[in-house]
């Protein structure tokens, strides 16, 4: 299978990235077979060789995720929620109905002993 992928070359601490078309069994910094674009994550520059990405997409390429959202953000794909970002978010989601239900119990409790205070008194 034919991946989409980062080869990270420069210096030390200093890592820029190509956008590479590699045989996905092959080392990362290996021989790719197509260089498609540049990466800086530093000054965050990035260049897309669009046509060439657009032929390797539809000949069934697989981007990596960080590939996927560098081709995201220049337009190339369509953003699409993750399931690993979906479940992350339903698990927020349910944490903060469950909080919310204790506060309520907490504040529904507090009132019934006050009342009860009150009918002593």
């Amino acid at each position: 299978m034919i991946k989409l992928r980062l080869k990270r070359f420069g210096k030390k601490k200093e890592a820029s990235f190509r956008i590479v078309a590699c045989n996905s069994t092959s080392r990362r910094d290996g021989r790719p077979l197509q260089e498609l674009g540049f990466y800086n994550p530093r000054t965050k520059e990035t260049r897309l060789d669009t046509e060439a990405l657009r032929t390797r997409l539809t000949q069934g390429a697989q981007p990596t995720d960080v590939v996927r959202t560098l081709l995201e953000k220049g337009g190339l794909l369509e953003k699409i929620k993750r399931p690993s970002i979906a479940i992350g978010k339903a698990k927020l989601e349910k944490e903060k109905l469950a909080k919310a239900k204790n506060k309520q119990q907490e504040i529904d409790t507090s009132k019934a002993e006050s009342d009860s205070n009150e009918a002593e008194s």
